[in-house]
């Protein structure tokens, strides 16, 4: 049986601890970034996977920086064989790599060498993709560059959003571990060097990211929404309203007009509310207005009509205006 260390944050790294606990092997404990205010409150909350261990009275440690010289003389004394990771949300020194004989192994939600970094399910679906994956890799120096373990794949949906696919591949990511934990049972596997030249990398989701620029072709657009549903989300502005967008769909309409990139070409009970894009149209199936509940596009055009003609822009209006007028001055 294998003491287990294992440093994970989020949802996403629930199935992963329960695959250890499954496994047979002792969970020694569990380490997660600090509590941090959440809400309007600001009340102090607990990640997921604080609670997950709290409720099974496994010890938590929640040092504030993993590189701290006490922490990691807390983690060398209780000694594991191996540490799991799983989103933890801080890249680990040389001197935790080193602790356990067996090493570190990480659970990462692509197919390595593509997507290396902290985005990875949101940036698959920003870019289109129809396959991702879970991939266990042993850890070392570099961001996501170690030797692969095993590698379980699956396809992405057309109109999968971010947290359809996060929830699918947790699911996988303990699959995936439960694996690769067996293949230890007879000693560290060994691990496939990754192919480098292959790599490529995702940067950190920020929410201005959502802004959508109807300038980009209705597929890019759609792809944007999927990539950052639910969080941080997309958004676009009507006049000074600004209005998130959940769901939109691409949509066959007339190509014989000339229309302005976020132009609404139509408004209605019977087609709903569909945009131009740069390139070809969408449908915006579900909207929201600040402070106001999700809608159907349907449901939001008859207590909020909208006329044909109207442009969805990427800043408000009197931002817009107050630049044409510096500009003229």
């Amino acid at each position: 049986m294998l003491k287990i260390v294992f440093m994970g944050t989020p949802e996403f790294a629930i199935p992963s601890l329960e695959a250890i606990v499954s496994s047979g092997h002792k969970l020694i404990g569990v380490v997660t970034q600090p509590d941090k205010p959440k809400g309007r409150g600001k009340k102090l909350a607990s990640p997921p996977v604080k609670e997950w261990a709290t409720a099974r009275n496994i010890p938590v440690y929640q040092p504030e920086k993993v590189r701290d010289p006490e922490f990691i003389k807390i983690l060398r004394g209780l000694a594991p064989d191996l540490i799991v990771t799983a989103a933890y949300g801080q890249i680990l020194p040389k001197e935790i790599l080193d602790i356990p004989p067996l090493g570190c192994v990480n659970v990462h939600a692509s197919l390595l060498p593509k997507y290396r970094g902290s985005s990875p399910i949101q940036q698959a679906l920003m870019d289109g993709e129809t396959e991702t994956g879970i991939t266990i890799m042993y850890m070392d120096v570099g961001m996501d560059t170690g030797d692969i373990i095993l590698q379980k794949s699956i396809p992405i949906y057309p109109d999968e959003q971010a947290g359809e696919l996060h929830d699918r591949l947790a699911v996988l990511g303990g699959q995936a571990l439960a694996e690769a934990l067996k293949m230890f049972e007879n000693g560290r596997p060994e691990g496939r060097p990754q192919e480098h030249d292959k790599a490529t990398y995702c940067k950190k989701i920020d929410k201005s990211m959502g802004n959508i620029d109807w300038t980009q072709s209705a597929i890019r657009i759609k792809n944007l929404v999927r990539g950052l549903t639910p969080w941080p989300g997309t958004f676009t502005f009507l006049d000074d309203q600004r209005i998130k967008v959940w769901k939109v769909q691409e949509w066959e309409y007339s190509k014989l007009g000339t229309y302005i990139p976020g132009q609404v070409v139509a408004a209605d009970q019977h087609q709903g509310l569909v945009v131009a894009c740069g390139e070809g149209f969408l449908r915006l199936i579900k909207i929201q207005v600040e402070g106001k509940k999700v809608m159907e596009d349907v449901e939001f055009l008859r207590g909020n009509p909208i006329k044909v003609g109207a442009v969805f822009r990427s800043e408000p209006i009197s931002e817009v205006s107050q630049l044409w007028e510096e500009k003229e001055q």
